[in-house]
C-alpha cells in the first residue's frame, strides 16, 4: 500500500524506484473516486530488492504507515427553508475547524430543508461537543454513512472503511493491512467485471455486520434433532452465518460434519457440550465435506479431522502458509482472504488431518472413493469433480437412507431469514460460490439420481434437512 500525494508524476516517481531496482510491477490499482491517495502495487523481486524499495519509498513518505485517526461523520441538519438558515451551522463548523467533505440538500415544499453534511473529524470528543452545540441551533441527526451506497470522503476512505470493519469484528492491527489490500483487490476484480465499487464496499460492510450481529446473545441458530434409528440421531445446528454443523451420535460414537465459522467458537462450544455427553473429555472427531473457510473454522477444536484426499491436501497447504484451493481462483481469492480475517480463521494442524478413501482423478460426476463408519451407520464416500470446490464430498448411507451433501446441495427453500440474507453476499463478492456452476448443477443431479428407493433424509451444507422420496419405478 502506498500513500501518494495527489499531484502529477506521483506514480512515475514510485515506478522509477521499482525500475531502478529491477523489480517488476505485477498489479496496480488506483481509483481517485474511491480514495485520493491510496495506490496499491503488487511487485515481484528478490527479498533484498523489495526491502530496498520499501526503504526508498518510506524515505519519500510513500508507504502507508499506521492507521488514520480521522473519520467521517454524516450529519443531517433540519433547517427552516428561509434565507441564511444554514449560515449559523456553517459558522459553527468553521469554529470547530472541521472539513466538509459532502453537502446535499433540496427544498421539498415542507418549509424545512434537510441538509446532509459529511464532516471530517480526528476526535470523537470534538465531534460530540460540536453536535451538542449544533442541537441548540436546530434538530441534528447522525446518519450511518456506510449504508447510503455512497462514499462521502475519498481522502482516506480505505482507512476509515477498514477501521469500522475492525471495530465490528475485533480485528488486530496486524490484520488491518491484509484486510485493506484484499478489500481493494475485491473492488478491482469486480470493477473490471462491471460491478460498481460502491456495491462491493457496501457488500463487504453488510457481510461484516451480519457476522458481528450474530455473536454473543444474538447468536440464534436453528437447532433440530432427527431420529435415524433407536440408537442413532443427528442434531443439526444452523447458524445465521456460515455452514451447518451436523452432529451424528450412534451407539456411543460421535462424528461432527462441518463446523461453521471460527468467530462463533464461544457460542458453539456450549451447544456442543449440551448435545454431546462428556464433550471436553472425549476424543473429538469431525468430517469436512469440503475445505471452505465457512465449513472449517472450528477444526482446531478436534482431535481428528477426516476429509477426502483432495480436501486433506487443501488443509495441509493452508497449514504450511500456502493458498488453499479456493484462493487459487483469482475471482474468489479476495473474498476468502477477507473472510479469513473477519472470522479469525486458523488452519488445522496437519497432524490432525486423516485422509479418507483413495486419491484418484474423478472421471464421473460423482465417484465413490472410500467409506466411513460411525456406530451402526456405514457411509460410502463420493467425491465430485470440483463443481463447487475440488475435494467436495458426499456421505451416503444406503441402508438408513441418510446423506450429507456439503454444498453440492444447499436447501435454499428452507433457510431462515438471516441465513438467506447472509447467503446473498458471497455470490456478489465471488461472482459465484461455485468453481463451475454448470458442473455443480450436474453433480447435484447425479447425487439425487444415485439414491435408491425410499424416503431419504438429506442434510445439505446450508439450510434445513430435506426429506426426499424415491419410488421404485423412478429408479
Amino acid at each position: 500500500m502506498t500513500k501518494m500525494p495527489d499531484h502529477i508524476g506521483a506514480f512515475l516517481k514510485a515506478s522509477r524506484c521499482f525500475a531502478s531496482l529491477g523489480i517488476n510491477i505485477t498489479r496496480v490499482s488506483y481509483n481517485k473516486a474511491v480514495d485520493t491517495h491510496m495506490l496499491f502495487i503488487d511487485a515481484e523481486g528478490t527479498p533484498q530488492q523489495l526491502e530496498r524499495a520499501a526503504e526508498e519509498l518510506a524515505s519519500i513518505g510513500y508507504l502507508q504507515c499506521g492507521g488514520d485517526s480521522r473519520s467521517v461523520v454524516l450529519l443531517e441538519f433540519c433547517l427552516k427553508d428561509e434565507p441564511g438558515s444554514v449560515t449559523p451551522v456553517l459558522g459553527l463548523i468553521s469554529d470547530h475547524s472541521f472539513n466538509i467533505s459532502y453537502i446535499s440538500s433540496q427544498e421539498n415544499g415542507s418549509g424545512y430543508q434537510l441538509f446532509k453534511m459529511g464532516l471530517t473529524a480526528d476526535s470523537s470528543g470534538r465531534m460530540d461537543d460540536f453536535i451538542s452545540e449544533a442541537k441548540k441551533l436546530c434538530s441534528v441527526r447522525v446518519i450511518d454513512y456506510n449504508h447510503a451506497d455512497r462514499i462521502y470522503d475519498n481522502s482516506f476512505f480505505y482507512s476509515t472503511f477498514v477501521s469500522e470493519l475492525s471495530s465490528a469484528m475485533e480485528i488486530s492491527p496486524e490484520e488491518r493491512d491484509e484486510l485493506i489490500v484484499n478489500t481493494n483487490l475485491a473492488m478491482q476484480t469486480l470493477d473490471e467485471s462491471g460491478v460498481s465499487p460502491y456495491r462491493t464496499f457496501d457488500s463487504i460492510s453488510r457481510f461484516a455486520e451480519l457476522l458481528a450481529a450474530s455473536r454473543g446473545r444474538d447468536f440464534s441458530p436453528r437447532m433440530t434433532s432427527h431420529k435415524i434409528t433407536d440408537n442413532t440421531s443427528v442434531t443439526l445446528i444452523e447458524p445465521p452465518c456460515g455452514s451447518n454443523t451436523a452432529i451424528i451420535q450412534s451407539c456411543g460414537e460421535c462424528l461432527f460434519v462441518d463446523t461453521g465459522y471460527a468467530c462463533y467458537r464461544e457460542e458453539m462450544l456450549p451447544l456442543f457440550r449440551s448435545i454431546v455427553p462428556g464433550f471436553d473429555s472425549r476424543e473429538k472427531k469431525c468430517f469436512i465435506t469440503h475445505a471452505d473457510v465457512d465449513h472449517c473454522g472450528l477444526l482446531p477444536l478436534f482431535d481428528k479431522v477426516y476429509a477426502s484426499c483432495e480436501s486433506a491436501e487443501c488443509l495441509r497447504l493452508e497449514s504450511s502458509g500456502g493458498d488453499g484451493f479456493r484462493e487459487r481462483n483469482p475471482l474468489h481469492k479476495p473474498y476468502v482472504r477477507i473472510c479469513k480475517v473477519l472470522t479469525s480463521y486458523a488452519p488445522v494442524p496437519p497432524e490432525k488431518t486423516v485422509s479418507v478413501g483413495s486419491r484418484r482423478k474423478t472421471e464421473q460426476l460423482i465417484e465413490q472413493t472410500g467409506s466411513l463408519d460411525v456406530g451402526e451407520l456405514h457411509f460410502e464416500l463420493y467425491e465430485g469433480r470440483g463443481g463447487h470446490l475440488a475435494g467436495e464430498s458426499v456421505l451416503i448411507d444406503f441402508e438408513h437412507r441418510i446423506a450429507f451433501t456439503g454444498d453440492i446441495f444447499v436447501n435454499i427453500r428452507d433457510m431462515t431469514a438471516r441465513q438467506a440474507e447472509y447467503n446473498r453476499y458471497a455470490p456478489i463478492l465471488m461472482t459465484s460460490v461455485d468453481t463451475d456452476r454448470e458442473l455443480c448443477a450436474a453433480e447435484r443431479k447425479a447425487v439425487f439420481q444415485r439414491l435408491g428407493a425410499g424416503t431419504w433424509q438429506i442434510f445439505g451444507g446450508h439450510g434445513g434437512k430435506k426429506v426426499y422420496s424415491v419410488r421404485t419405478e423412478e429408479i
